[in-house]
């Protein structure tokens, strides 16, 4: 008979839907329409948006990416112009920045907190960088003050990618707040969810009059015409989507305090175990925890990450061997700049000499091969979270060799 695993129960699954989006649907199956402007359920996710997020203009989205590309737009790129991200991320991070024809410029990360560097944010300024994009890995606030001094004297742009970070605050103030732009994500693994969807929104009152614009064909919902001065897609959220974002977001605060007791106590008590390296977060910074990263000091183990993930699922642990498969610059699609049916017009013409088969960001590179991934959600106990943290310490006692 095999030996009882340590966590010796399945992973808890909080139920994510319930009375509160029935009731949104059903008033919303009610409506003599079901179009996104000035409709009640669009209305109403606005509104219970900005009861968490206090940003002026706001416009929901079919996606989290149509959310950063409307930002993206909303820049006026010219061809070429640059786009400082990081390197381990989500590709719709940077498809609306291929898309108007900028060029993302990637930059390091911090060894702990996994979001970019300021230091290597700094040496990828360029006379041609027109924003940056720092993203809250995992609802783990980026070093925004750091980030913002570098940016403000410069007059370069500050789009933040909240998409993992529902609920993180630096200084008690949620993330979003402090850029120039942010955008979120109601994708079916977020926080909070729609299935699909996103919003993005800004205090900036000449960027934010024509926001929506950016996210709808350029037409002008507020004047009534409806003959675009630009080109842009059609990224409009529906109103069944608003209905079921706008109820999920009643819930927000507990469920991120929730999430966040439990990173917060499994960080303390993995704070003291040899070769086991918890995140970190800056001071002032309150992580929403999305999922829980961790990295190994892969010198003091027998064998490589992988084996370690391994024992842990053994364990009971529904561990993960690292987190994305590479930094975004090693896909295949930057490595053979095949953007747009194989070419890439903005290099192809001489207005930019980016070469992606070049970039190396150590930092993120080495956190990849040694990080470990582990789910965190508002349905599990204080119970079940030490019992992983003693499966990760016995396991690290285990394989230890240093």
């Amino acid at each position: 008979m095999p030996p009882i695993p340590i966590v010796d129960e399945p992973v808890p699954r909080p139920r994510r839907w319930g009375e509160a989006e029935l009731h949104r649907l059903t008033e919303m199956v009610r409506q003599d329409s079901l179009f996104y402007w000035k409709g009640p359920q669009t209305t109403a996710l606005t509104r219970e948006f900005q009861n968490h997020t206090p940003l002026r203009h706001v416009f929901p989205t079919s996606s989290g990416s149509a959310a950063l590309h409307v930002a993206v737009a909303a820049l006026r790129l010219q061809p070429g112009d640059e786009v400082i991200v990081p390197p381990i991320t989500d590709m719709g991070s940077v498809i609306g920045i291929l898309y108007q024809q900028g060029v993302p410029v990637f930059a390091d990360v911090d060894p702990r907190t996994y979001t970019l560097d300021p230091g290597s944010v700094a040496r990828a300024i360029t006379p041609r960088t027109r924003a940056i994009m720092p993203v809250h890995l995992a609802g783990n606030p980026c070093d925004l003050a750091a980030l913002v001094a570098l940016c403000r004297p410069r007059g370069i742009a500050v789009i933040e990618d909240c998409a993992q970070a529902w609920g993180a605050r630096i200084d008690n103030r949620p993330v979003g707040l402090a850029g120039d732009l942010a955008c979120y994500s109601f994708n079916d693994f977020k926080h909070v969810s729609c299935g699909d969807g996103g919003i993005v929104a800004t205090n900036d009152d000449d960027r934010g009059a024509g926001l929506s614009k950016w996210g709808d064909k350029c037409y002008d919902r507020v004047g009534g015409g409806r003959e675009p001065a630009d080109l842009a897609p059609n990224y409009r959220m529906s109103e069944p989507q608003a209905a079921v974002a706008a109820a999920q977001l009643t819930k927000l605060a507990a469920l991120v305090a929730a999430r966040n007791r439990l990173g917060e106590r499994l960080t303390r008590a993995l704070r003291n175990v040899p070769g086991v390296l918890p995140p970190e977060t800056l001071a002032g910074a309150y992580h929403s925890y999305w999922f829980y990263f961790l990295r190994l000091e892969l010198g003091r183990f027998s064998g490589d990450r992988d084996a370690f993930a391994a024992a842990l699922r053994t364990e009971g642990v529904a561990a993960g061997a690292g987190y994305i498969s590479a930094p975004l610059y090693r896909y295949p699609v930057f490595q053979n700049h095949n953007f747009f049916g194989g070419h890439w017009p903005v290099r192809d013409l001489g207005l930019t000499r980016m070469d992606y088969r070049a970039v190396e960001c150590p930092v993120a590179e080495a956190i990849l091969r040694d990080g470990i991934t582990l789910p965190i959600n508002e349905a599990m106990s204080d119970g079940y979270i030490d019992k992983v943290a003693r499966a990760i310490e016995m396991v690290a006692g285990r394989l230890r060799i240093a």
